[in-house]
């Protein structure tokens, strides 16, 4: 009988602060059961030729917003299928009570498990959640959740300051559907509470929040200026309306609390080079507190000079070429330490309007690999290596999935991305496996296509084919420490 169930044969494995060698992988069930040199042909059932490929872990995309704009199931089937196209095997996404989402308020030990029953079955890859607190009801739960629910980040959203105030909102309506304030007096009790609980669960992992920078008031007087004098460059526009000094100015109010309450914290989406210097900042001055700074496809792959319309608004905006090749060197500097898509698939009739009614976010997870292999490796000679931690290894650690994902090691789930570093492909709709009807980067010819996905041992997506189906993704409880016995 053979001993290993699969064989990636004679790749290029991409190991996560190590290096690339040359090397096979057996698996057997749903792990990794062997790293070696070699590994006999006949000693598998199935075997994969990986010759002249690199074999990356399967790509953790920790920041993702499944059924915002579409109905849940719909969002998690296809927005899954594009991930697992792009070489994404396990989708950290957000998720909040109010408009949108489940448009509902409650307590969560009633939500969350109706976000879970919706979930099963739906993706084709696995999944987690991070959770957004909005009343100090949901605060309260934050202990039951990691404990139970297997939840280890928690999120913030600095501008939802003024929405719940009547008026304050794009539509006048209240868009969290609560009637207290979610100002910085109710972030600095959430944040104690996360501290208290990251406390509590130390031993098995990391418990943070998750913080979106920008400062509401801040944007609204400079969006009024903008608007009375707009220019023939919409997304210029929409980044002077919401400008890098605002990012900076969110990042270090955040920066104190944090080293006040001691709170774990990620920054997430720096979108420039006063967001990324704070964030910097904010880090040296609390070094007892534990940040992580976020970086987007989006961000690295697109700019204001680009020519493009509303289609590429999203929150917060795309920039300047300074501040894209200042977020390069902060990958290629260790600054930026995971790298996302904050893929939100939406669709042309739903992002209507015009430059500020048009709803923010679009979708980008395929293009992972494509991005940070044509931009990063080929242009600015980051290591693949790198590559590999900042899409799997750092967002395992940093999001507790680790080492049951995020690794190539004996032990580990059968994660794989097999990618082809050096075919090029235009972008087009057709190869990004999307819902969404549109893409900023449709035209683009980018190398570096994912050719393989494995997850846990089967094959979801092979040579442009999609092979795996709905449900065989499963939720993740984090902190896996806890939750598993790895």
């Amino acid at each position: 009988m053979p001993e290993y169930d699969l064989l990636v044969k004679d790749g290029n494995v991409v190991f996560p602060n190590l290096g690339v060698r040359k090397t096979d992988i057996g698996i057997k069930g749903r792990r990794i059961g062997a790293v070696a040199d070699t590994i006999a042909p006949e000693s598998a059932r199935q075997v994969i030729d990986a010759g002249g490929k690199f074999v990356f872990p399967g790509a953790i995309d920790s920041h993702f917003h499944v059924g915002i704009y579409r109905p849940f199931k719909n969002d998690a089937q296809s927005e899954s299928t594009s991930a697992a196209s792009g070489g994404v095997t396990t989708i950290l996404s957000y998720f909040r009570p109010g408009k949108n989402y489940l448009n509902k308020i409650g307590p969560y030990k009633e939500i969350f498990p109706e976000l879970l029953d919706l979930s099963k079955g739906s993706y084709l890859t696995d999944y987690g959640y991070h959770l957004t607190m909005t009343t100090l009801e949901h605060v309260d739960e934050i202990e039951w959740l990691v404990r139970e629910g297997g939840v280890s980040t928690f999120k913030y959203y600095m501008f939802y300051k003024l929405l719940n105030l009547a008026g304050s909102s794009p539509d006048g309506m209240n868009y969290l559907m609560i009637d207290t304030p979610v100002d910085l007096g109710f972030l600095y009790k959430y944040m104690k509470e996360i501290r208290r609980v990251s406390d509590i669960f130390r031993e098995h992992g990391k418990i943070s929040l998750s913080i979106h920078c920008e400062n509401p008031e801040i944007i609204r007087a400079t969006s009024e200026e903008v608007r009375e004098r707009p220019s023939d460059n919409p997304l210029k526009d929409y980044s002077t309306a919401r400008p890098p000094w605002q990012e900076e100015l969110a990042i270090n109010e955040v920066g104190v609390m944090a080293g006040y309450t001691g709170c774990p914290v990620n920054l997430l989406h720096l979108s420039s080079q006063r967001a990324v210097d704070a964030g910097k900042d904010v880090s040296l001055r609390y070094r007892h507190v534990d940040f992580l700074l976020e970086g987007t496809l989006h961000h690295l792959g697109l700019s204001t000079e680009m020519g493009l319309d509303r289609l590429a608004k999203v929150n917060p905006p795309i920039r300047d070429r300074e501040d894209v090749e200042y977020l390069w060197q902060s990958v290629l500097d260790g600054t930026i330490q995971t790298i996302v898509s904050d893929h939100a698939c939406i669709t042309e009739d739903i992002k209507k309007g015009d430059l500020w009614t048009s709803l923010p976010g679009f979708g980008g997870t395929s293009l992972m690999f494509p991005i940070l292999i044509t931009e990063g490796y080929h242009k600015r000679g980051l290591p693949l290596q790198r590559i590999a931690e900042l899409t799997s290894a750092n967002p395992a650690i940093h999001h507790s999935l680790f080492p049951k994902k995020g690794a190539i090691m004996v032990g580990s789930d059968a994660d794989l991305a097999i990618v082809d570093i050096n075919q090029e492909k235009e972008v087009t709709l057709d190869n990004l496996f999307t819902a969404q009807d549109f893409s900023p980067e449709e035209g683009m010819k980018l190398k570096g296509w994912a050719e393989t996905t494995i997850l846990k041992g089967k094959v979801i997506f092979h040579k442009g084919e999609i092979l795996g189906k709905p449900g065989d993704g499963e939720f993740v409880k984090r902190p896996v420490k806890l939750h598993y016995a790895v």
